[in-house]
């Protein structure tokens, strides 16, 4: 399915960001709204709506120049546009007659071939095309984006019951390929399944929470990271989210989901519509469950008393249960020793993750005929690590359901059916085939597996494994293809990568193979270098020791950059310090869109000396044609001010512009298919006959290019934009990037700008505030202006 051109119709929140997200793909969007009732400009709405897009943080587009593919438009001027588009969503507000309406306008344009969706997030898919003719029903379904439409994993899609099956399978292809999305297929029912499962979990929470006495805080400490939750947990994430989001929601289940057994829930708790009456919504009117104040410079944090209906002081929250659980790296040993206690928290919790499975379990056949499209639209959706299937496959689901009816809870028929014919688990795993229960057949039903994943734990636990240590493995991908991967706490780099990569290396040199991928599959790339070893180091003033460490670390950046076959990187997420110095020095970057990389050591009062300097100076002077006379020096600005103010590139596009990808570099718009990408790069790559780079002499700017720097220096300390230790800092960066007292045009090789890089490493090291820096950044996990 080809999609070049698309019309969003409806330019608020969720239309102006699903338009920006399509033209970060390429799509040529148009953005239309309603001719507002007053003023001369007809397109004022959908100008507001884009210029929304442009400034919202985190930011909707990958790169803020793609906004020039949107053009704007109105709905009385510019509807004959759905003549010429390939794809037409609508995004207007929650009324299904004004959706209809427009619907009915929209069929006047229409040409067959077409595809027409809508963005409701819970309105009948089939009742908003009512009185369409036959053909357009069969292009027309529900695309349920989850908001922001760039960041969020989740698109459910919503069949009515005329859709063209073939249409459906094409545009799935095309969402998860070139959208990037986790696609669900939703049945046409109230709020579909993310947000009916996610609103149910969240109502319950509220009902124990006054049951049971409980403080947000509490609440949010067991149902945060120990669940495999994000860390915002209940409160904050509805603080987040908006509390009037939540109100209307509950409320739009609460009518509309009627034959729901558990439909009393979802009816808004006294105290939250006091909240939402009083203009108390979370973050965006400045409090919600949680706020802050700043006084006399020092900003404290403040809880809401649903009882008192007013403010007091926040307290941190812990549990026996929740203390012994955390102590576990798995987030289902966690769930398991929680659940097992015996306090107060360990009591909620269970009462709250048994009643949340079982009615997963009750909406089975009603929402989904599978329970694999309800673990994902909550992994996808609502960001949890497992989905409900799972955690109870996780917990045992025999033991858990005797448990459930020791107390009396009602267990669904299906359920007792599955148990009763010998099944154990809602998962299987047979050699390397994936299985898991299908209701329509009640039997189990092969795994669909994208052609674009590959699972790394599904290949080590078919025994690909080549080498391992504590830090890292080297995994067999096929087709004489091996990934390198890290697998340390946020991915640090220790001397265990160090010494992976280096027999990795090896490995493809011996065996002959065509190449070597460095990549993962956990939360990001690589946060860098191991800073409490180094600190450690520091503190027990080893100094050769350290120069060794950070002498080896330069010899394997060294290693990748002039191996004799591709090495191509697959970065995601951050990729800091040390991970982008890896990145730098491959043959290619085959980069996820969500990449936030950055050379940040200035951050903990050092340089990047993993050739992460020399490389900046090189990629620059590699911008200037041969053989041209051009003046560098606001080349060398610019490179000390991306190093020297850690700049983090927002998405892969902006990393291009930094200089940390080149504009031959790879970008993955589906972060699950960016290790078969990375993949396919290296056996491109080899194929066409690889050679790696030569090694260079580089003409240095010398005292002249020093003395430019150290006055861009000066003036920014002078201006008191950066610290007294910025500025030693950046002096030590400079003298890198310049050759340092040498004069102009002193020609060095690279190894001559290693050393220097480590030099300068060491002697940040002996310093106070630097210590101090990177003592901070371990205690409190942000940066220390010193």
């Amino acid at each position: 399915m080809k999609i070049k051109k698309a019309l969003v119709l409806g330019a608020g929140t969720m239309g102006s960001q699903i338009a920006a997200h399509l033209a970060n793909i390429g799509i040529k969007t148009y953005l239309l709204d309603i001719v507002p009732k007053e003023g001369e400009d007809k397109n004022k709405l959908s100008k507001q709506g884009l210029e929304r897009a442009k400034k919202i943080f985190p930011p909707a587009f990958y790169d803020i120049d793609f906004a020039d593919d949107i053009e704007v438009g109105n709905f009385e001027d510019d509807l004959k546009l759905v003549n010429d588009v390939d794809w037409v969503i609508e995004a207007v507000i929650e009324n299904i007659e004004i959706k209809r309406k427009l619907f009915e306008n929209v069929e006047k344009y229409w040409k067959k071939g077409t595809i027409v969706t809508t963005n409701t997030s819970g309105l009948p898919v089939n009742e908003i095309c009512e009185g369409r003719n036959e053909d357009f029903k069969k292009h027309f379904f529900g695309t349920h984006f989850f908001n922001p439409p760039r960041y969020m994993k989740l698109l459910e899609i919503i069949p009515s019951k005329d859709t063209s099956r073939e249409i459906i399978q094409n545009f799935i292809k095309f969402a998860e390929r070139e959208l990037g999305k986790g696609v669900v297929i939703a049945k046409d029912t109230p709020n579909f399944i993310a947000n009916r499962i996610g609103v149910f979990t969240i109502m319950y929470i509220l009902k124990l929470m006054q049951e049971m006495e409980l403080s947000p805080e509490e609440i949010d400490a067991l149902t945060g990271r120990v669940m495999g939750r994000p860390r915002t947990a209940t409160f904050r994430t509805l603080d987040m989210v908006g509390l009037d989001i939540l109100y209307h929601v509950a409320k739009n289940l609460y009518e509309r989901a009627k034959h729901d057994e558990m439909r009393e829930f979802f009816k808004p708790p006294e105290f939250l519509e006091k909240m939402v009456n009083s203009g108390i919504l979370g973050d965006k009117s400045g409090g919600g469950f949680y706020k802050k104040e700043k006084k006399n410079g020092e900003t404290k944090r403040f809880t809401f008393d649903i009882n008192k209906m007013e403010y007091r002081e926040y307290r941190k929250s812990s549990f026996p249960s929740l203390e012994r659980a955390m102590q576990e790296e798995k987030v289902k040993d966690r769930i398991k020793y929680l659940i097992q206690g015996k306090d107060k928290g360990a009591e909620f919790a269970w009462k709250s993750l048994s009643e949340t499975l079982l009615y997963c379990a009750r909406r089975i056949p009603e929402i989904s005929d599978d329970i694999i499209s309800i673990d994902n639209a909550m992994k996808w959706g609502f960001n949890w690590d497992m989905g409900p299937f799972e955690i109870w496959d996780s917990i045992g689901v025999k033991e858990s359901v005797k448990r459930m009816e020791e107390e009396g809870k009602n267990i669904p028929e299906w359920i007792r059916e599955f148990l009763d014919s010998g099944k154990e688990s809602f998962y299987r795993k047979e050699k390397s085939k994936k299985f898991y229960f299908y209701y329509p057949e009640k039997d189990y039903k092969l795994l669909y597996v994208s052609p674009y994943y590959i699972s790394l734990i599904d290949l080590k636990e078919e025994g690909k494994v080549i080498k391992e240590n504590p830090e890292s493995s080297l995994i067999d991908l096929g087709d004489g293809v091996v990934c390198l991967e890290f697998h340390t706490r946020a991915n640090v780099i220790g001397p265990g990568i160090a010494e992976m990569t280096f027999e990795a290396i090896d490995y493809v040199e011996k065996e002959d193979l065509n190449g070597l991928v460095i990549g993962n599959q956990g939360r990001h790339f690589s946060a860098g270098a191991n800073l409490a070893m180094i600190l450690m180091i520091i503190q027990e003033e080893e100094w050769d020791e350290l120069e060794m460490l950070v002498k080896e670390f330069q010899r394997m950046t060294t290693a990748i950059k002039y191996f004799s076959k591709p090495i191509v990187t697959a970065p995601f997420g951050r990729v800091l310090g040390g991970g982008c110095e890896i990145c730098l020095h491959s043959a290619h970057i085959q980069a996820s869109a969500e990449l936030y990389m950055g050379l940040v050591e200035i951050a903990v009062g050092l340089l990047p000396a993993g050739g992460g300097t020399k490389e900046m100076l090189l990629r620059h002077m590699d911008l200037i044609p041969p053989d041209t006379e051009v003046d560098f020096y606001p080349y060398l600005r610019r490179i000390i001010e991306i190093i020297g103010m850690a700049k983090v590139s927002m998405s892969a596009y902006e990393a291009k512009k930094l200089g940390f990808l080149r504009e031959s570099d790879g970008i993955t718009i589906n972060q699950d298919h960016l290790i078969h990408d990375a993949k396919e790069k290296v056996l491109h790559l080899a194929k066409m006959g690889y050679k790696p780079p030569r090694k260079r002499k580089i003409k240095m700017t010398g005292r002249d290019g020093m003395a430019y720097l150290e006055m861009l220096i000066f003036n920014l300390k002078d201006g008191n934009r950066i610290t007294e230790h910025e500025s030693l800092i950046a002096k030590q960066i400079a003298k890198v990037l310049t050759g340092g007292d040498i004069p102009a045009g002193t020609y060095l090789d690279e190894q001559e700008l290693l050393d220097l890089e480590r030099e300068a490493f060491l002697y940040l090291c002996g310093t106070q505030k630097t210590r101090e820096r990177i003592e901070h950044m371990l205690l409190k996990g942000k940066p220390l202006r010193n």
